[in-house]
């Protein structure tokens, strides 16, 4: 820093109102959610900037290019975790701009499911692309031993909280 910079102020986020006196799993869930929403924000406005296009269009389009011959409206919102009239919204949006189709369910004849158009298949590929480099250079500055153990700990974290779901009622 030189003379004239001041020192940066600590970010302002979730995890900012934390004191030594919360609990270690508090302090643990809101710094990962404040790291979360740092990255998810600076992604968000990218989308935005350099595409035009909303995160939760970019997650849709994701999970469709995962599953070439498409998904039920049901499942999608399940995968994304919102409600089913947000995927219908977003839904619309993206068949309007020739980006999504919808097509009869081969198994059941009352439903259909909705899957890229090529059109879609083209601008999803080229976000994606920009999408990796973005996150990338975002995490640059953590080195890869660290991001290793993260994934590890997240992982076992991951196990944990699964385990706990398989044993409700």
């Amino acid at each position: 820093m030189n003379e004239q910079e001041a020192p940066r102020p600590p970010a302002l986020d979730l995890a900012s109102r934390l004191t030594d006196d919360h609990h270690q799993s508090l302090k643990l869930w809101l710094r990962m959610l404040s790291c979360t929403v740092r990255i998810e924000n600076e992604i968000r406005a990218r989308l935005r900037g350099r595409f035009d296009v909303t995160l939760p269009r970019f997650d849709l389009m994701a999970q469709l290019e995962r599953h070439p011959d498409g998904m039920r409206m049901g499942e999608l919102s399940k995968r994304l975790m919102v409600t089913g009239g947000n995927v219908t919204g977003i839904t619309n949006q993206l068949e309007q701009e020739k980006l999504v189709v919808r097509v009869p369910d081969p198994r059941d004849g009352r439903a259909y499911s909705v899957k890229l158009a090529p059109a879609g298949r083209r601008a999803f590929a080229a976000m994606a692309r920009e999408h990796e480099e973005w996150v990338i250079e975002l995490l640059q500055d953590m080195p890869a031993g660290d991001k290793a153990r993260l994934l590890e700990l997240l992982a076992q974290m991951k196990g944990h909280l699964d385990a706990r779901e398989e044993k409700k009622p």
